[in-house]
C-alpha cells in the first residue's frame, strides 16, 4: 500500500479524464464514474463519485502497480488548504478510520476548491 504520510509521494497536477478512465478502468463498478484525474510522473490520483482511487506506478517498465482505493463513505473528516504567495501548493488532507491521515499535494494550478467540492458532495 502507498505511504500517503510521505508528503512528496503525490505532487499532482490536472491530467486529461480519459486517461484516467483507462488507468482503472478494470476497477469500476457498475455506476462508478470517473469525475477528475491527477498526476505526478508516474503516479495518479482518480476521483469517481464513490472513491479516490491512488496509482502507485512501480518498476522500471511501469507495468507493475498499487491500486489503493479511498472510499468516501469512510472519510470522517477533510481539509483544504488552498495556495498563498509563497507556498504554490495546495493540499487536501483525508481523515479515515482505521487508516489514518492522507494526503496529497496538488501544483498551484490545480482547482483545490473544486476538489474540496467533489469531497463534500460524497462525504457530506
Amino acid at each position: 500500500m502507498i505511504d500517503f504520510s510521505n508528503g512528496g509521494f503525490f505532487k499532482l497536477k490536472q491530467t486529461d479524464t480519459e486517461h484516467g478512465v483507462k488507468m482503472v478502468q478494470a476497477l469500476l463498478i457498475e455506476n462508478e464514474r470517473v469525475l477528475s484525474a491527477y498526476k505526478n510522473i508516474r503516479d495518479y490520483v482518480v476521483f469517481t463519485n464513490k472513491r479516490a482511487i491512488a496509482v502507485n506506478v512501480q518498476g522500471m517498465t511501469g507495468k507493475k502497480r498499487d491500486y489503493t482505493s479511498l472510499p468516501y463513505a469512510k472519510i470522517s473528516a477533510y481539509s483544504v488548504e488552498t495556495s498563498g504567495v509563497g507556498d504554490i501548493d495546495s493540499e487536501l488532507e483525508l481523515w479515515y478510520s482505521g487508516l489514518g491521515r492522507v494526503r496529497f499535494e496538488f501544483s498551484g494550478s490545480s482547482d483545490i476548491r473544486q476538489i474540496g467540492r467533489l469531497i463534500a458532495t460524497y462525504t457530506l
